[in-house]
Order: structure tokens, then sequence, then C-alpha cells
């Protein structure tokens, strides 16, 4: 199975970027917030670059491709959490913004890294 480092591909990197914007953002909350969707948030963002890193270093296509279906999931469950966060005011649109441009270059950055799995090349998907 040929593939590329996952610290080169693209979609790895947009999902680094989203966790560290995330990261950032969570830091400033207050212990109850951080405590509660703040932990969920991070961990959910934090889960879709593991994801993309765990499947890359399986044997499979078939891992490979499960591993990317799980980091997907990963960024569905952080869609939910952010849809929480501002709901209860914790982000602002300034900030929704800022995360709204990275979630709409991921998700479909993801399919398509995910449809690339064993079909040829999978250099910067």
């Amino acid at each position: 199975m040929a593939t590329v480092s996952f610290e080169n591909l693209a979609v790895y990197q947009l999902s680094e970027k989203l966790a560290d914007e995330i990261w950032t953002i969570v830091r400033t909350w207050d212990i109850f917030a951080k405590d509660t969707v703040g932990k969920q948030l991070v961990r959910a963002a934090d889960s879709i670059g593991a994801n993309i890193a765990e499947g890359s270093g399986r044997g499979s296509f078939q891992d490979n491709r499960r591993f990317v279906r799980v980091a997907r999931a990963s960024l569905y469950e952080t869609r939910h959490w952010l849809r929480r966060a501002f709901k209860r005011e914790l982000l602002n649109e300034e900030k929704v913004a800022v995360l709204k441009a990275i979630l709409d270059e991921l998700a479909p950055r993801l399919n398509a890294f995910l449809n690339s799995i064993g079909r040829g090349s999978t250099k910067d998907k």
C-alpha cells in the first residue's frame, strides 16, 4: 500500500488547523463550559486528525478507509458541539465564521480523500 505520509496530506493539515483553532477558543472559556462542551468539542476535533493518521498507518486500504470514515463521523460530532457552543453563547459570530470556513473546506476534502484511498495516488488531498 503506497501512501503519502499523513503529515503531508492537506486534509490532515486542515484537520490540525481546525483542532488548533478550537483549542485556542476553548482555553478562554470558564471552568463549567470547558468541562462540559469544551472537552467534548476538543476531543471530537482532535479525533479527526488522529483517525486520518491512524488510518494511514494501517496495512490495508480497507482499514485506512474505515478510519477516515471515523474521522468523518468526528467531523460531524465537532459540528454538533460547535452548534451547542454557539447556542449557549460560548462562540460569537466572528469565531463561528472562522471555524465555518475551515469546516466548509475540510468536509469535501475528507470525502475526496476517502474516495481516493486505493484508487491510485493519494497525494495532497
